[in-house]
């Protein structure tokens, strides 16, 4: 990389990161992303799984006639039908019920949804409609039955946040660009005009330092932007506001449809999702002050909120000994003014530059990554006055999603890895089991395999073991005991494969040992 002269350094593999490296390497930027962990370790593989507008935000655009909050809904249902049709293997319709206690608020919520219906135009999903308190019961058998109104039914998006960031950095590499986890960015250098011109990187793999060039920095770091911000102004304010979100993941029992359930009212005034997710289900999120931290943990008084409202809408009893994995998360926040509500933060991102040239892009979400990283690029063209294409990203399928089969089936696993590997590779599954002589499953009645592992290490980045338990295959985050029991044939497949050495696997296995026991 050090000879290499780059048109754009990203700095942050997550959501935004990842987003923008496809539309600049799209446009023929010659472009480098740089994480410092693993691609999507943080925020972006620790999201509530949803791809959405936001129908609280609209709430609060009705209620308070917020401008703003409206045109942030707008974007995001555009940006929503974008993302489905061209992540199809991840990304798809959810339908979502909301179950109703006092029978005002049926109407009342109708209205609401049926106006975010509207607002979607001809990106909707599907018409909102009441539900009736038999069908609730029926579909929900564990729901709260006492004082049940009945319940109102719409329709969102939902995604597997970290597979879709390595499907975008795998079709940003097919446009040339250059993406490395494990690569730190420690300094940045100056010309005579204080002006920045490259990065000093960490190889935390190799362990050794590189100076790498480029005519354009970008800041994409997500929850750290603050922290690379001040590598470059010391005494920097800082640009954003951080906030915590937990989910944990219960057994399939408590959500045995595929509908997941909103709730629209908890003591904080939080939405909270009860989702189907990768065949278990998903409970979340919680929001409060958070400090930074690389793995945020996952707090005792954070379960006790979940459960307490589990309690308020299940008529069984969820125990704590019953959660099968538990993640936190954190959000990046654009910092209000001083006299600002924090409550009233709008998602919405903003891209500043500094005085030495350093380009930062701050807050947004998940959906919204595409038009975020567009605007962005767009912006680096202007600074750099070059001549370069349109954005394509609106209709580019990304890589999984270009051939893809639905029906296709294989005869070398059985039906249920069929399912689990076309839903996480799409057309890529051929390539997935090919990359074994022989198939060969970590646990019986379970969808990993060493076919997967093996493709996950060549073709997706995988340089640790909780890369690929947490981020490619996702069984840490949907079964802790799971990846305890599988932990070991990872690390000796890992080992031939990296060609480590004893005390090197001893060591890889011992960290991710310890990541699964307190955070992930």
């Amino acid at each position: 990389m050090k000879n290499e002269n780059y048109d754009l350094i990203i700095i942050g593999g997550g959501a935004t990161g990842s987003g923008i490296a496809v539309d600049a390497a799209s446009r023929g930027l010659k472009t480098l992303l740089l994480e410092k962990n693993d691609f999507s370790e943080g925020t972006s593989s620790r999201s509530t799984k949803l791809v959405h507008g936001g129908v609280r935000y609209l709430e609060k655009a009705v209620k308070h006639l917020d401008i703003n909050q409206f045109n942030l809904v707008k974007e995001g249902l555009k940006e929503r039908s974008r993302l489905l049709k061209n992540a199809p293997h991840l990304c798809s319709r959810l339908t979502l019920v909301t179950p109703l206690y006092k029978w005002w608020e049926i109407p009342y919520m109708l209205a609401g949804l049926t106006l975010y219906d509207l607002v979607s135009g001809t990106k909707g999903l599907g018409r909102s409609s009441v539900v009736s308190k038999s069908k609730m019961i029926e579909n929900f058998p564990v729901i709260k039955k006492e004082g049940l109104a009945g319940g109102v039914k719409y329709y969102d998006g939902t995604f597997n946040d970290s597979r879709l960031t390595i499907s975008l950095l795998q079709t940003a590499k097919e446009y040339g660009a250059t993406c490395k986890n494990y690569h730190e960015v420690m300094a940045f250098t100056y010309n005579d005009e204080k002006k920045v011109t490259g990065v000093e990187v960490l190889d935390k793999i190799n362990n050794k330092i590189e100076t790498i060039k480029a005519k354009s920095i970008v800041n994409a770091a997500g929850v750290f932007a603050d922290r690379v911000n001040k590598l470059d102004e010391k005494y920097a304010k800082n640009m954003l506001d951080l906030s915590t979100g937990i989910h944990i993941i219960l057994d399939k029992k408590y959500l045995p449809s595929k509908e997941g359930l909103m709730i629209p009212k908890t003591e904080d005034g939080r939405v909270l999702f009860i989702l189907p997710w990768l065949g278990k289900c998903l409970v979340g999120t919680t929001d409060d002050p958070a400090k930074l931290k690389t793995h945020p943990e996952v707090t005792d008084k954070d379960i006790e909120y979940i459960l307490r409202h589990l309690e308020i809408y299940f008529d069984i009893k969820v125990k704590k000994d019953e959660i099968l994995s538990s993640w936190c998360g954190l959000r990046p926040l654009i910092a209000p003014d001083e006299d600002d509500d924090t409550s009233n933060i709008v998602r919405e991102h903003e891209i500043r530059t500094n005085n030495s040239g350093l380009i930062a892009i701050i807050g947004g979400k998940w959906t919204t990554y595409r038009k975020m990283a567009e605007q962005l690029v767009d912006h680096v063209i202007k600074v750099q006055k070059e001549d370069k294409e349109e954005c394509i990203t609106k209709k580019l399928k990304l890589v999984g999603s270009k051939n893809l089969d639905e029906k296709f089936v294989s005869s070398k696993v059985d039906e249920k890895t069929n399912a689990y590997l076309l839903s996480q590779y799409g057309d890529r599954i051929e390539k997935v089991l090919t990359s074994v002589d022989k198939i060969e499953y970590f646990v019986e009645g379970k969808p990993y395999t060493n076919a997967e592992l093996i493709y996950t290490i060549k073709e997706e980045f995988v340089k640790k073991p909780m890369d690929y338990l947490a981020r490619r295959c996702n069984v840490a985050l949907i079964d802790k005991k799971l990846a305890f029991d599988i932990l070991e044939k990872v690390v000796n497949i890992m080992k031939i494969e990296l060609a480590w050495d004893e005390e090197k696997a001893l060591e890889e296995k011992d960290e991710a040992f310890e990541l699964l026991e307190s955070n992930i």
